[in-house]
C-alpha cells in the first residue's frame, strides 16, 4: 500500500498539541525513506494493510499520524530519523498505556524496515496535564514504613512467575527481614 500518499506530508506545520516522535529508521533495500517513515505513521495512527469499509466513518485525516520530516543520520548508511506528529486526541488522557500503545505498539515488526527505534517523543504540557500521578506522595509512604531520612529501598520478587504462595512469602520475608522497605511483583 503506498501510503506516501497520505501519510509523508513535508508541508505539515507542527501544531502545540501533537504529540512528536523521532524515531531512527533503517528501511528495507529498495524502499524510499519517504515510504517508510509515512509507513511509520501509517502503522501507528490510523493506517491499515488494506482498504476497510469504516474508513468513511470517521475522519481519519483527523487522527492520522504524519511524518513531516526525514532527515538522514551522519555517519550512518541508510538510516534516517523520521519525524511524526500525532494529534493528542488519538489516545486517550491520561492512559500512558494508550499513549505507548498507540505510538509503538504494532509499528516494530513492519516489513518496510530492517530497524526502527523511537529516538524521543515530546508531549505537549496540556496532554501532560490529563496524567493524575500516583494517588498520594512518598510522604504518605514514609508516614506508613515509619522510615525518614533516607532512600527508601525495595526489590522486585523474581521470578515473577511460578513461586508457590509459601515460597513467595518466604522470599518477601527474607527480603524484608534483610533490610529492605518493600517488595513489588510483575
Amino acid at each position: 500500500k503506498d501510503y506516501r500518499l497520505n501519510y509523508y506530508t513535508p508541508d505539515y506545520e507542527t501544531k502545540a498539541t501533537d504529540i512528536l516522535a523521532a524515531f531512527r529508521m533503517t528501511p528495507q533495500p529498495g524502499v524510499p525513506p519517504e515510504e517508510a517513515g509515512a509507513a511509520v505513521a501509517a502503522e501507528s495512527s490510523t493506517g491499515t494493510w488494506t482498504t476497510v469499509w469504516t474508513d468513511g466513518l470517521t475522519s481519519l485525516d483527523r487522527y492520522k499520524g504524519r511524518c513531516y520530516d526525514i532527515e538522514p543520520v551522519a555517519g550512518e548508511e541508510n538510516q534516517y530519523i523520521a519525524y511524526v506528529a500525532y494529534p493528542s486526541d488519538l489516545s486517550e488522557e491520561g492512559s500512558v498505556t494508550n499513549l505507548f500503545t498507540s505510538i509503538v505498539g504494532n509499528v516494530f515488526g513492519f516489513k518496510a524496515l530492517r530497524a526502527l527505534r523511537l529516538e524521543d517523543l515530546r508531549i505537549p504540557p496540556a496532554y501532560v496535564k490529563t496524567f493524575q500521578g500516583p494517588p498520594h506522595g512518598i510522604q504518605v509512604e514514609r508516614d506508613k514504613l515509619n522510615k525518614y531520612g533516607r532512600p527508601l529501598l525495595g526489590c522486585t520478587i523474581k521470578p515473577k512467575l511460578g513461586l508457590s504462595a509459601k515460597n513467595y512469602g518466604r522470599a518477601v520475608y527474607e527480603c524484608l527481614r534483610g533490610g529492605l522497605d518493600f517488595t513489588k511483583d510483575d
